[in-house]
């Protein structure tokens, strides 16, 4: 199926589905995307959901999150639980950017932990993008269970406090973000919550120029597909030239 179809069939989908929230849910309700592609589907939500606020809506990233957590742990020898402050940057896509920069284990930046460079920028991040793959090749299904479990987290994020320092990922609308984001679209970034199901972004994180750069992919990734819904978030007609295939397996 080619991506403009692919985008225009899901996309209708998820039109509708704002429409109805927009017309009997409550003005305080919050929504978490989780069919894919995620980011995009989200957008189309919320703008047919103008009675909503869109910050209210979110991608599911935690699922990247989780894996990169886990990936962390086991390359440190620590369990899961001891590594905080990861984020995944952009697209839930191959151009998604897990950010060992600014993770830490038990309170320690990953770097100081984990010394090997060639293994964060190059195994590390590849391992995270290409997990779903993996999976689907080795079980011939995608991954159910951890996708249930990383929906439970993100819930639970929003209704818990987030603990002193530490944050969390998920895909919400960029308008007004600190951090130089092309504003207009869902894009993943670290969160954190008082409890109360709203969330304030991150301001203390360091972004490099090895972060910035995959940043800037995974932004233009979703400022094309953008173009290519513009019929379903009432913003003309749809132009889509995505030259590059960066569905996650399982996508289609």
């Amino acid at each position: 199926m080619e991506r403009a179809a692919l985008l225009d069939i899901n996309g209708q989908i998820f039109a509708e589905q704002g429409r109805a929230l927009n017309a009997v849910a409550s003005r305080d309700v919050k929504v978490i995307i989780v069919g894919n592609p995620c980011n995009t589907n989200a957008l189309i939500s919320l703008k047919n959901a103008p009675d909503l606020p869109a910050k209210y809506f979110h991608a599911l990233t935690r699922l990247d999150e989780n894996r990169a957590k886990c990936q962390l742990a086991l390359k440190a020898g620590v369990f899961y639980d001891k590594v905080s402050n990861v984020t995944i940057w952009g697209n839930h896509s191959t151009t998604q950017v897990p950010d060992f920069l600014n993770a830490k284990i038990n309170g320690r930046p990953v770097r100081k932990v984990i010394k090997d460079t060639k293994w964060l920028e190059e195994d590390f991040t590849k391992t995270v993008q290409m997990r779903g793959g993996v999976l689907i090749e080795k079980c011939g299904r995608s991954s159910a269970a951890s996708t249930t479990v990383s929906i439970v987290d993100a819930i639970r994020s929003l209704i818990t406090p987030t603990s002193e320092g530490d944050w969390f990922s998920s895909g919400v609308f960029t308008t007004k973000n600190p951090y130089g984001i092309a504003e207009d679209i869902v894009f993943s970034m670290p969160c954190r919550s008082k409890g109360n199901g709203d969330y304030e972004l991150v301001t203390d994180v360091t972004i490099s120029d090895f972060l910035w750069e995959r940043i800037k992919k995974s932004e233009a990734e979703l400022l094309a597909k953008k173009k290519c819904v513009a019929h379903l978030t009432g913003e003309g007609n749809a132009l889509c030239d995505i030259p590059e295939d960066t569905m996650l397996p399982g996508e289609m």
